[in-house]
């Protein structure tokens, strides 16, 4: 090993804590480049993609795609990370597995989203089904679950009415995603649909998806936990920002405006969480 190579062992974070700290400071001088900048790009060239103004291998690129959803997926991924111990990390292993099978079982019956097939290639898959599809799957409950927890305060203790909130946020985001994915070609439901070519058999399949996510991530992480982190962790949300600007972008150039509505709710829900706000706009932080 050469001395740089040992430079840079040397500067690289020895402990778990280390790790988290550094991380940490990565997402918060970088939450500009990652909330904004890397979904408005994603919007335009996903966009680009669908209009047929890209050459073949930049149109929907599976590893473009990939990595910018890993990227805008960072905030969550590192604020959820201190959480995550091997409890959590059972839970997170069972939600991918879960969605692994439910999309498998869909692809191939119909149920319980309806019948549909991916248009698009989304990179290498198992069984006909994307692997990157928990990047895509897990974020979506999560967010919703954080988001629902800052929302509700003291009343999300109680486990009915976060359930049905969490639940209620889940749909409202697939409002949002589907009918944007549709007008990309990400997945066809060869039957149409009632809502922008979307069947709601597919939002009844989400009521049983996001039923099971939020009762795994009851019993995976500490409720308590989870509210502290995100009350000292003001970019655990910021992944929400991205999915506002992507999916409310792309459903505003197909001319989906109910989409384009429930996202610009969501807005104002980060506002109210002081999420969303000026700062994060602020290029010089």
């Amino acid at each position: 090993m050469g001395e740089s190579d040992t430079a840079l062992a040397d500067r690289l974070p020895k402990t778990r804590a280390e790790w988290e700290r550094t991380l940490d400071r990565l997402v918060r001088e970088n939450r500009f480049t990652v909330a904004v900048v890397f979904p408005l790009n994603g919007a335009i060239l996903l966009v680009a993609s669908a209009e047929g103004l890209l050459p073949d291998p930049l149109a929907f690129n599976p590893a473009l795609v990939l990595f910018g959803t890993l990227v805008m997926r960072a905030p969550l991924v590192v604020g959820a990370f201190p959480l995550t111990d091997r409890r959590a990390a059972t839970g997170v292993s069972i939600l991918a597995l879960y969605a692994y099978g439910i999309e498998y079982v869909g692809v191939r019956t119909g149920l319980p989203y309806g019948e549909f097939f991916y248009g698009v290639e989304l990179g290498p898959t198992l069984g006909g089904i994307p692997l990157g599809l928990p990047v895509f799957f897990l974020p979506l409950v999560m967010n919703a679950y954080l988001l629902c927890l800052l929302l509700l305060g003291e009343r999300a203790r109680n486990g009915a009415v976060r359930l049905l909130t969490v639940v209620a946020t889940v749909l409202a985001m697939d409002l949002v995603l589907d009918p944007g994915a549709v007008g990309l070609g990400f997945w066809v439901y060869p039957g149409g649909g009632a809502f922008y070519g979307v069947p709601l058999s597919n939002y009844a399949g989400w009521l049983l998806s996001a039923s099971v996510a939020v009762a795994v991530l009851d019993w995976a992480y500490d409720r308590r936990a989870l509210v502290a982190r995100l009350e000292r962790c003001e970019f655990m949300l910021d992944d929400m920002v991205s999915f506002v600007i992507l999916w409310g972008g792309i459903n505003a150039w197909f001319g989906n405006w109910i989409p384009v509505a429930v996202a610009a709710l969501f807005g104002v829900g980060l506002l109210s969480t002081d999420r969303f706000d000026s700062r994060l706009l602020d290029i010089g932080r």
